[in-house]
C-alpha cells in the first residue's frame, strides 16, 4: 500500500476529476478499482517534463521507446482482472510501474517483470520511494512469466504479443483471469480465463500498445 507523505490537495483533486470524468463515466464500476484510480500519483510515474498532463487520458513517454498507459485502460485492465485482497498477481512489462502501484493498492503481492533493465530500475525506485513493499520487480523476457511464484490468480500484459505465449497460461491459477492485449500494430484486448475444465476466451476492445519484445518476437 501507499505510505503516507505530505498533503497534495491540488493533485488529489486532479486524480478525483481523471476518476468521475474519464474512468467513472466509460463504465468501470469497482469501487476497489476506483479507489485505488484515486490513491495512486500517476504523476509521480512520469518525468518532470509530462507531469501537468499526468492526468490527461492519454500514454505518455516513459523513455526507451516506451509508454505509460493511459488511466481508463489501466483501471479497465485491473476491473477485469478481478482480483481480491488475499491474491497475487503476475505483471507483464513494468514499464513505470504505474499499473504494478494500482495493482498494489487491491491484491496481496504484485510480481512484475521488465525487459527493459533502466525501465525496471527506475520503476523498482519508484515503487519503493512511495511505499509500495508489496511489490517485487525482475528484470526478464516476460514471455516465460515468474514460474517460482505461480499459479497467479491474475496475469496482466501491458506489452502486446501477436499469440498467448503459453506459460502465461501455464501460470494461471484455476479461476483466474489473464488479461492481455493481442495483435500486431492495432490489438484486441482479451479475458482468459482458466477452469478446471478448461480455457474461456472473450474480446473486450480494440486497444493499441507498443509490441511486446524479446521471446514473444521469434514465436
Amino acid at each position: 500500500m501507499l505510505a503516507s507523505g505530505g498533503p497534495d490537495t491540488v493533485r488529489h483533486e486532479e486524480r478525483r476529476a481523471m476518476v468521475e470524468m474519464q474512468i467513472e463515466r466509460r463504465g468501470i464500476e469497482s469501487p476497489t478499482v476506483l479507489d485505488a484510480m484515486r490513491n495512486v500519483p500517476r504523476h509521480e510515474f512520469v518525468s518532470e517534463a509530462y507531469r501537468n498532463r499526468a492526468y490527461t487520458d492519454q500514454p505518455l513517454p516513459i523513455g526507451e521507446g516506451q509508454t505509460i498507459s493511459q488511466p481508463y485502460i489501466v483501471a479497465l485492465m485491473t476491473e477485469l482482472l478481478e482480483c481480491g485482497p488475499e491474491d497475487t498477481v503476475l505483471e507483464i512489462g513494468t514499464g513505470s510501474g504505474y499499473q504494478a502501484a494500482v495493482l498494489a493498492e487491491l491484491v496481496a503481492h504484485v510480481f512484475t517483470i521488465e525487459i527493459v533493465e533502466p525501465l525496471a530500475r527506475r520503476a523498482d525506485s519508484t515503487l519503493k520511494a512511495l511505499g509500495y513493499e508489496n511489490v517485487s520487480v525482475e528484470t526478464a523476457d516476460g514471455y516465460y512469466g515468474w514460474p517460482e511464484h505461480a499459479p497467479y490468480q491474475g496475469v496482466i500484459v501491458t506489452a502486446a504479443p501477436d499469440h498467448i505465449p503459453e506459460p502465461l497460461i501455464e501460470q494461471l491459477a484455476n479461476g483466474g483471469h489473464l488479461v492481455i492485449p493481442v495483435g500486431d500494430s492495432w490489438q484486441e484486448l482479451i479475458v482468459v480465463t482458466k477452469t478446471e475444465k478448461g480455457l474461456t476466451q472473450r474480446t473486450v476492445t480494440p486497444v493499441r500498445f507498443v509490441p511486446m519484445t524479446g521471446e514473444a518476437e521469434e514465436k
